[in-house]
């Protein structure tokens, strides 16, 4: 994928993505390092929490497994360690499920990485405790950096779509015209909100 591609065709195609790419400029989504197990692990910790809920939680987590977010680093802590950091129960069975397959060897994130985008979600993320449709949609976007993902069922996208396109627009009344660049288009989504008032 080429960043610069990706905000031409969304300026030339899209007024309201335009206006949205020189506001907030370069995308970012690629800066990050190849790091799947940290990235789906944030995803399952920021499950249904606001962002900065989530990196609260996330910089408490890493406080008490030593600073790496890696499987034998959760691993080594007691569950009820990673509970007193905000976490449910049902965030730390999941961590930890998702620690043990890939210790074990039974995650391969490399040769998920080759996998269409389709395959990976159906085959692999969303077998795994905890990881439904949206936290592997948002691993395909910022884990494996895949250019052309549109998570309609993320609140945060919709909410955007609805302050810049009119209040009965949907992600997927708007989004065809961004094809084949939606995540990056997301990114500028999600930028928008991070500067726009809350909805009423």
């Amino acid at each position: 994928m080429t960043l610069s591609a990706a905000e031409r065709h969304l300026k030339e195609n899209c007024a309201v993505m335009a206006a949205l790419v020189t506001r907030h400029g370069r995308c970012v989504l690629l800066d990050q390092a190849f790091d799947p197990f940290r990235t789906l692990a944030g995803s399952i910790i920021g499950q249904q929490l606001s962002v900065k809920a989530a990196d609260t939680i996330e910089r408490r987590v890493l406080a008490v497994i030593g600073g790496e977010l890696e499987p034998s680093a959760i691993l080594a802590v007691e569950a009820e360690a990673l509970r007193a950091c905000g976490l449910s129960n049902a965030k730390v069975k999941y961590l930890r499920a998702l620690s043990d397959k890939v210790a074990a060897g039974q995650l391969d994130f490399v040769a998920l990485a080759a996998e269409p985008d389709e395959e990976a979600v159906t085959k692999a993320l969303t077998a795994l405790p905890g990881v439904g449709k949206w936290t592997a949609e948002m691993f395909l976007i910022f884990g494996l950096q895949r250019p052309d993902v549109a998570s309609h069922g993320d609140a945060g996208l919709q909410r955007a779509v609805r302050l810049l396109f009119g209040p009965d627009k949907t992600l997927a009344d708007v989004s065809e015209p961004w094809r084949p660049y939606r995540s990056i288009a997301s990114w500028y989504l999600w930028r928008h909100l991070d500067a726009a008032p809350i909805d009423p």
